[in-house]
């Protein structure tokens, strides 16, 4: 049986990620990159798909774990009959290889330990040519090589690195697993002590640079600032989504996504975030990623891209794994790349726009990228898409896409009409956008609008309600006090809420359904803010802080009768929703709307 997501905890060396469970067992790690094959993939399947545990080979009377301060840098405490013993697990940042550090601590008496590292590449399925010699044991297949080096002997049986060993208090026993390419020699070894100092220094410098006065909920914040920062490939600037595929968004379901990538959905939430945190270093790298990314024909801009920016991520299933507790296929690659989606352009003009107001340089490529935008979304904006949910079904004429056309021509006409900036197009064609930019708002104001609902609609002509519409007042399309915007969200709140929780849509009447959104939970509260309803917003804030595991992590959705997270794990559009509403919560911000 697949252990809760809340079980898990993230390390992370700003290249790739891995989980590791509240037992002591990494179950997830893709080497040498987020989006690369997994060599543990228990996580979607079985302890034979690949992990490493490290934990007592007594019954556990008690154990418990934290976070070293504001850090990646985990600690699992054990105890047993004869006493008790720390796991100090972490990824030093990545320099030139990878590796996973593991420090044992004896606290009391004598502990016996169990090492059990069963390497499966492929996504669990290839188990590795392995040879032990001394303290090290080395593995190879294909492209990869492992090496692992222990304060002991180590012995090889059946594709399984076992050992067992005495704790006794006061002693610290190192293991180092590192990755190489299998055509080179072994990555060197690495001081375990010296590593542990580093990234202890190098995360608490990194949040230190955080004024805990500008927000709501410093705390949990900081927790939220460490993930996405965990989550930034530092080679390209690109933040995934997720460091996981395939978590179920419904248990027994088919809802299991590949989210090892860069959506350029998140573009604005993670400039906002970035800026208003005073990450304006790695705001800028985003900013230049995403130029990178879409650089060349507009036509050609996908909804999402590789850390690297790269384009091609045909999507196959993992016959090999049975997935999350059954819920199958287990996918990697997204076909939802290549989707048609309107909106994707609003969000680059977007986040260009909001990383100029907050001070980022500009770049030389941004003027010729933001004009090739516009005249082609000039030429389709009428056209339907499959919305920001990336819907598998037939396309639409989407309200909160054709939303997002307009906050294209928007925040070109409020760059061009900037006083000082240099004009690409002359007077005439901007009076062209202009008067496009009221067309789209006035379309969608007469078709998005459903007077029998009283409310907004997911698309034209529809009946459905879509919690992407709460984005309207945010991005300054309507104000939220818009007598429209205001029966929008109070219909929102009275029909999308299940435990105070917002969900993207209503709940599918036969089989599995989808937990409540927890983005969309904050971006409820972001609402009620602008309508100067604080109290209310603060409770719809501390409600989706209340479901976060213990140590601060939100997946994508969380199953109220189940009282589960669900979704991939740990997801950045949701911690860069705290970090936005927490932020707001506490005073005015550099927002998407324009002020």
């Amino acid at each position: 049986m697949s252990k809760p997501i809340e079980d898990y905890a993230l390390l992370g060396d700003g290249e790739t990620a891995a989980l590791v469970s509240r037992d002591g067992s990494i179950d997830w790690l893709c080497w040498p990159r987020f989006d690369d094959d997994a060599c543990f993939a228990a996580l979607l399947g079985t302890p034979e798909n690949g992990h490493w545990s490290m934990a007592p080979v007594a019954s556990v009377i008690c154990q418990s774990r934290r976070y070293q301060q504001d850090t990646l840098v985990m600690e699992t405490d054990f105890e047993t009959e004869d006493g008790a013993v720390r796991v100090i697990d972490f990824m030093p940042m990545r320099t030139t290889f990878s590796s996973v550090v593991r420090i044992v601590v004896g606290l009391r008496g004598r502990v016996n330990m169990r090492s059990t590292l069963r390497l499966r590449f492929d996504y669990g399925a290839l188990p590795p040519w392995s040879t032990a010699e001394g303290d090290s044991m080395v593995a190879k297949v294909g492209p990869d090589l492992v090496i692992l080096r222990a304060p002991m002997p180590l012995e090889v049986k059946s594709h399984v690195t076992e050992t067992e060993f005495e704790v006794q208090a006061g002693s610290r026993l190192a293991f180092v697993m590192s990755y190489g390419p299998s055509h080179l020699p072994p990555p060197a070894a690495i001081d375990a002590e010296a590593a542990l100092l580093a990234t202890r220094e190098f995360w608490c410098n990194w949040i230190g640079r955080f004024d805990d006065s500008k927000t709501h909920r410093p705390h949990e914040v900081r927790r939220s600032l460490l993930t996405l920062k965990a989550l930034i490939h530092q080679s390209s600037g690109g933040l995934i989504a997720a460091p996981t595929t395939s978590l179920p968004e419904a248990p027994g379901g088919k809802m299991n996504w590949d989210y090892r990538y860069c959506w350029l959905r998140d573009a604005s939430f993670t400039l906002g975030a970035l800026l208003n945190a005073g990450f304006h270093g790695e705001a800028q790298a985003w900013r230049d990623w995403l130029l990178r990314a879409i650089a060349g024909s507009p036509d050609r801009v996908r909804i999402m891209y590789r850390v690297d920016g790269a384009r091609h991520l045909a999507e196959w299933t993992v016959d090999a794994l049975p997935g999350y507790r059954y819920s199958q296929p287990v996918r990697v690659g997204n076909a939802a790349s290549t989707q048609h989606q309107i909106d994707v352009f609003g969000e680059v003009l977007d986040c260009l726009d909001l990383a100029r107001r907050g001070g980022v340089p500009a770049s030389e490529q941004e003027a010729a990228v933001a004009l090739k935008i516009v005249e082609h979304l000039a030429a389709m904006w009428d056209s339907e898409g499959s919305g920001v949910w990336e819907s598998r079904a037939e396309p639409r004429h989407y309200t909160y896409s054709k939303v997002m056309a307009w906050v294209a021509f928007d925040r070109f006409i409020r760059h061009h009409e900037a006083s000082g900036t240099v004009r690409t197009v002359d007077r005439q064609a901007l009076d062209r956008i202009v008067a496009l930019r009221s067309k789209i708002h006035e379309q969608v104001c007469r078709d998005g609008w459903n007077e029998g609902l009283g409310s907004f609609t997911q698309h034209y002509g529809g009946q459905e309600l879509d919690a992407s519409l709460l984005l309207l007042p945010l991005m300054g399309f309507l104000p939220a006090d818009d007598p429209r915007m205001a029966a929008t969200i109070a219909t929102i709140q009275r029909e999308l809420s299940e435990g105070g929780l917002i969900r993207r849509t209503k709940a599918r009447q036969g089989g599995p359904s989808e937990g409540v959104f927890l983005a969309c939970s904050c971006w409820m509260a972001d609402c009620l803010i602008l309508q100067g309803r604080t109290d209310e917003a603060r409770a719809q804030f501390e409600r989706v802080l209340a479901v976060s595991n213990d140590l601060g992590l939100l997946s994508e959705e969380y199953n109220v009768p189940g009282k589960h997270l669900a979704g991939n794990f740990p997801q950045a559009l949701t911690h860069l929703a705290i970090v936005n509403t927490a932020l707001n919560l506490c005073g005015p911000t550099l927002n998407r709307g324009g002020s």
